[in-house]
């Protein structure tokens, strides 16, 4: 029987909580999000059956007695889908097999934050990847993943939208794998791929407009789609009489009228 903590948050960690209970793999412990980020955590808590003492929450998988708790457990994985903490590496050396992570990209591209924005800014593949954590940023050896292609109607928004259902169904898929306790695994390459961090979207470089610039139509567009997401705090913006406005933008082909 395969031993696993599960740790996650957002909609994707509920489904692929619900494709391990399905299958018939019950966590030996709950990783949470803190009060300060938690979406789901409440659901999670529910759907795991788990006592409180076998749930860690917020940071407290990297202090000594979740440390302790984590190492008594005997585990084969932790499994992190959405999971907003870094993990040391004293935790990735618990599991016998090793620590996985659910990623919304298409590993070695878009390592890092707003994997769906820099895709379409980049002009580099999306998908959903399955790997394993190391010390570094979504570096570590792959064991499953998929393509989504980006349509020219996606807005960042729309297209993370696809994503997280990608990813849902890349789990269902790899489970198995897992489940084998002998995954495939495929080392990634250090010199390809691209990585950003949170406070890259967040540069005037990228989301300032400037009115009196000539691009093509294609790259504003691009642009404005790349930004659209389901934070305003993210969008492009312009300044007239130093007052900002910002920019989303809809796009629906003709014959999804």
């Amino acid at each position: 029987m395969t031993r696993i903590a599960f740790a996650g948050d957002r909609q994707s960690a509920v489904s692929c909580l619900s494709i391990l209970l399905e299958s018939g793999a019950h966590p030996d412990a709950l990783l949470v999000s803190g009060p300060d980020r938690a979406t789901h955590d409440r659901i999670l808590r529910e759907m795991s059956g788990l006592p409180s003492n076998r749930v860690l929450v917020g940071r407290e998988f990297r202090e000594p007695a979740g440390i302790e708790l984590l190492r008594s457990l005997d585990l084969d994985y932790v499994v992190g889908v959405h999971f907003p903490y870094i993990v040391p590496d004293e935790v990735l050396d618990i599991p016998r097999i090793g620590v996985l992570n659910l990623h919304p990209a298409l590993l070695p591209y878009n390592r890092g934050w707003h994997t769906p924005s820099w895709a379409i800014i980049d002009g580099t593949p999306i998908g959903a990847t399955l790997h394993f954590m190391d010390s570094g940023l979504d570096t570590g050896d792959i064991v499953a993943q998929a393509e989504l292609e980006i349509r020219p109607e996606d807005t960042a928004h729309t297209l993370y939208g696809r994503l997280n259902q990608l990813e849902v169904d890349l789990f269902r898929q790899a489970w198995p794998l897992l489940a084998s306790a002998n995954p495939p695994r495929q080392a990634q390459s250090a010199a390809d791929g691209s990585s950003h961090s949170r406070a890259d979207l967040a540069s005037d470089s990228v989301r300032r407009l400037d009115l009196e610039a000539s691009v093509p139509v294609k790259d504003l567009i691009r642009t404005l789609r790349a930004l659209t997401t389901n934070d305003r705090g993210e969008a492009a913006y312009f300044e007239v009489d130093g007052r900002r406005y910002t920019v989303q933008v809809n796009i629906t082909p003709e014959d999804g009228e």
